[in-house]
């Protein structure tokens, strides 16, 4: 992937997280060390930072206040694992849920039941459409939902698109879920995936979503 000559490059940050209760292994922490691995694959394409998030929920809006002051990204792309998601699961909506009954990896459960007080649900700022037609070209297999959960992935989603977090303003923001890792040798479920699979993936959503930013980013873009 290449940028366009004269091309602004966004600030993009991708996230993913680490392990927790139930699953040992999280196929997006690999997913962002290949990621981290290679910035060369991003040539040029935009001012590039990783992060894989702790999943506690008093962690996450710490990290995303540091990455805002730091990075002040204009697109934060980020990762979750699903054990149900049919491939890359383009989540279209945060809702503003804490689930009962499932503490994170400190053992903490938010007393709240939302995440902001009188707030609703939000959409994903990300270029969905063109992300499932990216996906769907390289023959990955994709899927859409409305429900990302009311877990970590769920909080994670809701706070970057509900710009609640001191200088973390993304213009995009979105969560995409991906399902356990398929290793060789090991196998696993049906739905699993390779990390191939998942990092190429990973690089036609990236492609897509500063595709769009240039896009939106040009003088006679209106709308």
């Amino acid at each position: 992937m290449a940028a366009l000559a004269g091309e602004a490059r966004p600030r993009l940050l991708v996230t993913g997280f680490g392990p927790f209760p139930g699953a040992p292994v999280n196929p997006t922490e690999k997913l962002i060390e290949a990621l981290a691995a290679d910035p060369a694959a991003l040539d040029g394409l935009a001012e590039f930072r990783t992060e894989v998030l702790p999943v506690e929920y008093a962690a996450v809006p710490g990290r995303l206040d540091a990455l805002g002051a730091e990075f002040a990204p204009d697109i934060a792309i980020h990762f979750g694992l699903s054990a149900e998601a049919q491939g890359f699961t383009l989540e279209k909506r945060a809702q503003n849920v804490v689930a009962a009954g499932r503490p994170d990896n400190a053992g903490d459960l938010p007393a709240e039941t939302t995440i902001m007080p009188g707030g609703g649900d939000l959409a994903a700022t990300l270029p969905l459409e063109p992300i499932h037609a990216a996906l769907a070209a390289k023959g990955l297999p994709v899927s859409w939902s409305d429900d990302a959960g009311g877990y970590l992935c769920n909080y994670l989603f809701y706070l970057s698109c509900a710009r609640l977090r001191a200088a973390f303003a993304p213009c995009m923001a979105g969560f995409i879920h991906v399902p356990p890792l398929r290793t060789p040798g090991e196998g696993g479920p049906a739905n699993a995936m390779s990390l191939d699979e998942l990092l190429a993936g990973a690089l036609a959503v990236i492609e897509t979503c500063v595709g769009e930013w240039q896009r939106r980013s040009r003088p006679h873009f209106a709308g």
